[in-house]
């Protein structure tokens, strides 16, 4: 079977995305793939002169690509609420909600709001801004809501006893804590959208050249190193989540090669952790009840 590129995305006219993160990285990869098979794509960034830095290089590749810019800070809730209006009063639909933006392995910091800077970016604001934008995601016909996750899952858990590590802080573990709870949430969400003609879907991109590896520690940077591949090969695997329309909901993409590193996107598994279903509804309910943000579901 040929490897799946963005070649196989189906045409996008008519629909709307809206990628958190998408002013670099896999972000823009995704959006500007997305524009070229006739999405609207909503750059949802924290900083709007590289947003629209962005939107005008996809323009410029793309003539027509149809593309705006929501200004979003996913480290303050108050930053969520007015992106999730904004673009509420922009859209009576969205098909592709994409949560892209991310951080890996920060010096110990937190949101505006108080959280641990990871898990509070990673998961926590990606919650809310989903929950607050569900009824237009509903409203779409085949939509889809894409998490993206990491195999820095792997070495996570999540520390119901110090979430935001206040206790103690370890940088790699944060992180871990955060990818897996991107998983945790995508299953519980699918499980809620069960009755409904929506999906939730999570990919992961392997090991990727991109501006998130800034805080890498050395040794971790070298080993990534020996595996990195283009940013566009690591947007793969969450365009083929969005795109691909034998994907079904609760399903998880990443690179089939090496470890899951690299290579083309395929079908992948993750691990146990990440299918506890105690887990998944406990955390959807501290997530809930820290972001004050409830969703419009059964």
């Amino acid at each position: 079977m040929a490897p799946w590129t963005s070649a196989d995305i189906p045409d996008q006219t008519g629909r709307t995305a809206v990628i958190t993160g998408a002013n670099t990285g896999l972000g823009y990869e995704t959006a500007r793939a997305l524009a070229a098979k006739g999405a609207h794509v909503v750059l949802a960034v924290r900083n709007l002169d590289k947003g629209k830095a962005a939107a005008d290089l996809i323009v410029r590749r793309y003539p027509g690509a149809d593309v705006s810019v929501q200004e979003l800070d996913l480290t303050s809730l108050t930053s969520i609420r007015a992106a999730a209006d904004e673009l509420r009063a922009r859209h009576d639909r969205i098909d592709l909600l994409i949560n892209n933006a991310g951080v890996m392995m920060t010096p110990k910091q937190t949101t505006q709001d108080g959280f641990e800077l990871q898990f509070g970016t990673n998961h926590l604001g990606h919650f809310a801004l989903t929950g607050l934008l569900l009824d237009r995601v509903l409203a779409a016909p085949g939509s889809r809501v894409v998490t993206i996750s990491s195999n820095g899952h792997r070495f996570g858990s999540i520390r119901f006893d110090d979430l935001q590590s206040e206790r103690s802080y370890d940088r790699t573990r944060a992180y871990g804590q955060s990818k897996l709870a991107n998983l945790l949430f995508t299953y519980e969400l699918q499980n809620r959208l069960a009755a409904t003609d929506t999906i939730a879907v999570a990919a992961h991109p392997g090991s990727s050249a991109t501006e998130l590896g800034r805080n890498l520690p050395k040794v971790v940077e070298w080993g990534f190193g020996l595996t990195v591949q283009r940013s566009e090969m690591g947007a793969l695997p969450q365009l083929r989540a969005a795109t691909d329309p034998t994907v079904r909901g609760g399903q998880y993409y990443g690179p089939g090669g090496l470890l899951q590193m690299r290579g083309y996107p395929k079908l992948v598994s993750s691990n146990r952790r990440s299918h506890d279903v105690a887990a998944q509804k406990r955390l959807w309910a501290v997530s809930e009840e820290l972001t004050g943000v409830t969703y419009p579901l059964g």
